[in-house]
């Protein structure tokens, strides 16, 4: 009996169950043919072009499922990078798009005979980050692109840069204290009486000024400047100033009695803390972790004005996702439309702006009349510094 003409009711109901996709089990890879049940797969396998193709695969059937397998994994992560690149995504969802189309290399003529050992074997190579949940197998792409390679290893190495060149600035630093103080005389000798400091030395100029200058004078506790104000405002420890008061009585007397000194080591500190303050001095200060208040009217309507959230990731350094703390609604809010919390004295902060920008620190008290605070780091290269005039501005309540 000949086949349906093309306009005959029967081939166009043979059209119209050929054109979804059918079972696997009833698909040959080497002949690529589909077939729709598993008499017509019996009856193919008895053909003579498929003994043919038998044959070809019986020379090197290692080889020909090694090209399907290479083919079927390229093509399977290609259309994960496009469709779901930077997205966590089930394994199913990700195969159930991937075969949607017919032409596809289908997964029986490859080395995996299923999708959980193809998922594994991803994880194994590297080439995804899988996790096994009680929903099923989750995949996460990674991107291995040369592009972003190379701006990731760029951002590396500029990051590393800013580092090495902070922590030779503060060895710098560092090997100028120790020689200031070595040069620095004892204030008592053995028996009890003050050593003798040399009295000040004085250098005549031609237009009659003199400048006087002292050898082996001790120097004076490391000047912290006030974040936020003019540079010629610097703010000293209170501890610090009483030590070096007690340590040297004489060299103290003598500076107030002349009206002030200003030692070298001081000029580099302060130097150091105008050049931190410039560097660290930005524009945005949202950081991931601390609690802010929602200051935008627009949003008053919906009842999150003055509300507090905690930031929970940073868009583009000027936009933050704000969790709210009552509802746990999830926002996006500018942080002009943003203002820092205080926590109360005794509480942990971070400080977003200025010099110590990015630091950990423990709020010690609050001064209402100039809107400012005392803190004392805890973590970072300066463990332990107390900063006593920090703008309410530049220092927020962590979650």
């Amino acid at each position: 009996m000949g086949k349906n003409e093309f306009l005959t009711p029967k081939a166009i109901a043979n059209r119209i169950k050929a054109k979804g996709l059918q079972k696997l089990r009833w698909y040959c890879q080497m002949c690529q043919k589909q077939c729709r049940d598993e008499n017509g797969f019996k009856c193919h396998c008895m053909s003579e072009g498929h003994q043919r193709q038998m044959q070809i695969f019986g020379q090197n059937p290692h080889r020909i499922v090694e090209g399907y397998s290479e083919e079927f994994e390229s093509t399977f992560l290609e259309h994960m990078k496009r469709s779901h690149r930077f997205s966590r995504v089930a394994a199913t969802v990700v195969y159930n798009e991937y075969i949607n189309d017919r032409h596809h290399i289908h997964m029986n003529s490859t080395q995996w005979a299923t999708l959980t050992e193809f998922v594994k074997y991803l994880g194994r190579t590297g080439k995804c980050k899988v996790e096994e949940t009680p929903k099923g197998w989750f995949m996460t792409y990674i991107d291995r692109d040369s592009e972003t390679l190379f701006k990731e290893r760029m951002k590396n190495k500029r990051i590393k840069a800013d580092m090495a060149d902070e922590e030779k600035q503060e060895k710098e630093i560092m090997k100028q204290i120790e020689k200031a103080e070595q040069l620095m005389p004892l204030p008592t000798t053995e028996s009890g009486q003050p050593s003798q400091v040399e009295p000040p030395r004085e250098l005549n100029l031609e237009d009659g000024v003199k400048i006087g200058f002292s050898l082996g004078a001790s120097f004076k506790p490391v000047a912290k400047e006030k974040l936020g104000a003019p540079a010629s405002k610097v703010v000293f420890d209170e501890a610090e100033e009483q030590k070096y008061e007690e340590r040297n009585p004489r060299n103290n007397l003598k500076r107030k009695e002349s009206g002030g000194g200003k030692s070298t080591l001081d000029e580099l500190m302060r130097e150091d803390e105008k050049k931190k303050e410039k560097i660290n001095r930005k524009d945005y200060w949202l950081h991931e972790g601390i609690v802010v208040k929602v200051m935008s009217k627009v949003l008053a309507e919906k009842g999150y004005y003055k509300q507090k959230g905690v930031v929970r990731k940073v868009i583009d350094k000027y936009v933050g996702e704000i969790e709210m703390l009552d509802s746990k609604h999830v926002l996006r809010v500018d942080q002009a439309e943003l203002e820092t919390v205080i926590p109360q004295v005794g509480g942990r902060v971070k400080i977003v702006n200025g010099a110590y920008r990015g630091s950990i620190a423990r709020l010690l008290g609050v001064d209402t009349d100039h809107f400012c605070a005392k803190v004392q780091i805890e973590k970072g290269p300066y463990d332990g510094r107390v900063l006593k005039a920090v703008e309410y501005e530049d220092i927020c309540k962590l979650a």
